[in-house]
């Protein structure tokens, strides 16, 4: 192609990122990324964690222009890359973000005996562990800046600053301690990364944040171990009966939460505008969503994107597979809060300590663990309807805006710790099996993305000032513009 400055336009980076769909490049540079086996809860693949940003990451943003750094973990877990290109200081500075560590290939799972560890394309899907979460999207982003560098004769026409961490899978231990340590940096105008699931694999989406996410313990010991249920049965306090009672005083048989403590705060005016417009609609190979259940008197979206929710993860007495004829001594359970921003959460514990004692369940142990903090920005901020209004000029789809996701990210790092406006433009969607066997990202939604992603990047050329100059609130006038 004639690269003359006479015939570059928006619409040509466009097709430029169609061609480099359709010429097979993207999905061989992500099959060699799926091949690390990176999988950051066991130490036994710590080199592969490196190796990945050494011999895959590292050369990638040089090429661009990029000085990159990999920052040793202060936890002793995985490594963090830094890469910066600082070109005007006049310009926007955009700060990025993925993961590269992955969850367990579970080979022999998956369908057909695909190998977790290539790139497999079967009937519209690309198949591998990482395509979704994480490493298919921040190559997304990573190959829509290419683009824009060799459009623009090695130029961007903006600053651009990229974290790729080795840990997010676990919990991101060290992603905090980077990000203080080198907050100099790191210093941007804007957040903008790409994780986790569309609203719909139809429907280009923006997230602001996420929702928190607390593990909450309860433990029941009454003795030391098990009892005939012939001999001892109607005279032995059973563990499991008694911890089961006390749980659905926490959450009803509709899963609605019964504890105010643990209840969301009401929705902003702003918010509920937003989610007006969002349709919840599992696809095909999606489970249905359950009639009556959750918060009365909200919507799907409303419980999903802006509502706290209780779930039990797991209970536990006695053997399941192989049950004894015993009362069982001690039972078990996990529960977690997936909760919104305004929620108190260090109140929610004694809150539940509290409540179990006034009912007669003061021998129950409460604990907490897996920390992931509620964080979003702002619907009004101006970089939201500007990258609105970018996707929507490169689809011609109005994206859909959601409050918050409704899962856990490490967004507090860049809003509480950095400081800065957090928009998220996901690659994936709902039914892509990550964290299981058959994860995949959709053939033409990555295309799209790849469009969607060089369009922003293009769009960030174009801006003379650091902020984009205000636009009117489509959020809170008219959410269908959104």
């Amino acid at each position: 192609m004639d690269l003359t400055e006479a015939n570059i336009s928006r619409d040509f980076a466009i097709k430029r990122a169609d061609a480099l769909f359709e010429s097979g490049q993207f999905l061989a540079t992500l099959d060699r990324m799926v091949r690390y086996k990176t999988k950051s809860q066991s130490s036994a693949y710590s080199e592969e964690l490196v190796s990945y940003l050494e011999i895959e990451i590292f050369p990638a943003f040089a090429a661009l222009g990029f000085e990159t750094q990999i920052v040793q973990s202060p936890t002793g877990k995985g490594p963090t890359l830094l890469a910066t290109r600082v070109e005007s200081e006049e310009k926007p500075t955009v700060l990025m973000y993925g993961h590269g560590d992955v969850v367990s290939g579970m080979i022999g799972e998956w369908s057909n005996g695909i190998d977790p560890w290539r790139c497999t394309t079967r009937g519209g899907r690309i198949y591998g562990r990482g395509t979704a979460d994480n490493k298919g999207q921040h190559a997304i982003n990573i190959a829509a800046l290419g683009i824009i560098h060799e459009l623009r004769a090695g130029k961007l026409g903006f600053n651009v600053k990229f974290i790729v961490e080795m840990g997010e899978e676990i919990g991101s231990p060290d992603l905090s301690h980077v990000c203080e340590r080198h907050r100099e940096t790191l210093k941007a105008d804007l957040f903008l990364a790409s994780d986790g699931p569309r609203l719909s694999a139809e429907r280009p989406t923006i997230f602001l944040g996420c929702r928190g996410a607390r593990r909450i313990h309860l433990d029941l010991n009454l003795r030391d171990r098990s009892h005939h249920s012939g001999n001892w049965g109607g005279l032995l306090a059973n563990p499991a009966t008694i911890l089961a009672s006390a749980i659905a005083t926490l959450v009803d048989d509709s899963g609605r939460i019964l504890l105010e403590e643990l209840q969301s705060p009401p929705m902003t005016s702003q918010v509920q505008a937003a989610l007006a417009d969002v349709m919840v609609s599992p696809g095909p190979d999606e489970p249905s969503l359950s009639k009556d259940w959750g918060e009365r008197g909200k919507s799907p979206a409303e419980r999903l994107y802006a509502s706290n929710a209780l779930e039990i993860l797991a209970f536990a007495a006695g053997n399941v597979a192989n049950p004894a004829n015993s009362i069982p001594g001690q039972a078990q359970a996990v529960l977690q809060l997936r909760f919104v921003v305004g929620t108190k959460i260090e109140e929610v514990v004694p809150a539940i300590e509290k409540h179990l004692n006034e009912r007669g369940y003061g021998e129950i142990k409460v604990s907490q663990s897996q920390y992931f903090n509620a964080s979003r920005t702002d619907i009004d901020n101006p970089w939201v309807s500007w990258t609105a209004e970018s996707m929507r000029r490169t689809t011609g789809k109005s994206p859909a805006l959601l409050p918050n996701f409704g899962g856990s990210l490490p967004n507090d790092v860049f809003t509480d710790i950095l400081g800065l406006p957090t928009i998220w433009v996901p690659h994936s969607y709902p039914g892509c099996c990550q964290h299981a066997p058959d994860e995949h990202i959709l053939l033409p939604l990555a295309a799209e993305a790849l469009r969607i992603m060089t369009g922003i990047f293009w769009d960030l050329g174009g801006l003379e000032t650091r902020v984009p100059p205000s636009a009117p609130n489509h959020d809170r006038a008219d959410p269908a513009l959104l």
